[in-house]
């Protein structure tokens, strides 16, 4: 199989290493020309990944179009504000026959749109998928054991992505709720941030379960009013992957939330992480769709207050507990049932 992977960040690599070492002959292209020449030299991605052994088989590519023909699969691993420009570029080199798997996590700002729906815009035609789950960069080049889901509208296309991911090491689950897929994983980047806050302003576990329990609980309100499935919420890609990205130190998310709550500005801590960390353009877009479809996403405002107007980080979680009182899952069941 031959595959082009757009994007040599960490997820990017990481994923072209598990790949490559299933033999698969790996094209992977990214805009700086000298972490890819980097690549090429000394098979290592030193920046992202330092000390990881990477294949002969995968080949750092300066032209972009090179790493997409021809390709049986293309793997679009850069970060969700870059999807679209990404996608134009390309409108006329992919052709209708190539499977496209979306790693992005995001919702683009201004359209609220999913990263398969952008991309859709410009290959209504080809079959697409996404790729989400608790899956650090760091811990799948170096073959921990990780357990992701493969999602499509089409069913067969979910299992092509199975096929062409699962190794022993990296097991993978079909979902072909893609809707429910990806908002879980979008919008766990909002709560990881928020969680990260929390532990920035030195709360203990008792708030961060908190703060996930009534995360994984407005992401699914989300979902629900956006056609995704509930259940999809409790598993690898909701779940599973807001565990993951709330309490680990790989987490960008977490560690930046953990800066702004230490009194960082947002500016501050992005410039400390020196990576894109999706959480924050996703609260603007999250909020904004919450308040269009009149959903209540009281951890996310809280979020936004904080990130966009300045607001003081123990206020927020001050008005997150002198909130009106609630009934915990009422509302989710009869909404269900």
């Amino acid at each position: 199989m031959k595959v082009g992977i757009v994007g040599a960040g960490s997820w990017g690599t990481a994923v072209g290493i598990l790949l490559g070492n299933k033999g698969y002959e790996i094209k992977l292209w990214d805009r700086k020309k000298d972490l890819l020449n980097e690549i090429n030299t000394y098979k290592e991605n030193k920046r992202y990944l330092p000390g990881i052994k990477i294949p002969d088989n995968l080949i750092g590519e300066e032209n972009i179009d090179k790493v997409v023909q021809d390709a049986d699969g293309i793997v679009m691993a850069i970060p969700s504000h870059a999807v679209r420009s990404i996608c134009k570029n390309l409108q006329n080199i992919i052709n209708k026959d190539q499977v496209i798997i979306s790693l992005a996590k995001g919702i683009e700002n201004g359209t609220y749109k999913r990263m398969s729906e952008i991309i859709e815009e410009f290959y209504p035609h080809n079959p697409l998928g996404v790729l989400s789950g608790p899956s650090h960069a760091e811990e799948v080049s170096r073959n921990i054991p990780t357990t992701v889901t493969s999602s499509s509208k089409i069913k067969e296309t979910a299992e092509f992505i199975q096929d062409m991911f699962i190794t022993p090491e990296f097991r993978v689950y079909t979902n072909l709720d893609i809707i429910g897929v990806e908002l879980g994983g979008a919008v766990k980047n909002i709560i990881a941030l928020a969680a990260g806050i929390s532990d920035g302003l030195g709360y203990g576990d008792n708030t961060k379960a908190a703060l996930m329990t009534r995360g994984i609980a407005e992401t699914a309100r989300l979902g629900f009013a956006l056609g995704a499935q509930p259940l999809t919420f409790a598993g690898l890609s909701g779940i599973g992957d807001l565990i993951v990205t709330c309490t680990s130190m790989h987490s960008r998310n977490r560690r930046a939330g953990i800066l702004i709550g230490k009194g960082r500005t947002v500016k501050e801590a992005l410039d400390e992480v020196q990576m894109v960390v999706e959480g924050i353009n996703t609260t603007k877009s999250v909020y904004e769709l919450a308040k269009i479809i009149n959903i209540e996403m009281p951890i996310t405002n809280e979020l936004y207050k904080i990130l966009y107007e300045e607001k003081p980080a123990k206020h927020a979680v001050l008005e997150l507990m002198l909130r009106d009182k609630k009934h915990e899952i009422e509302e989710v069941a009869k909404k269900m049932w």
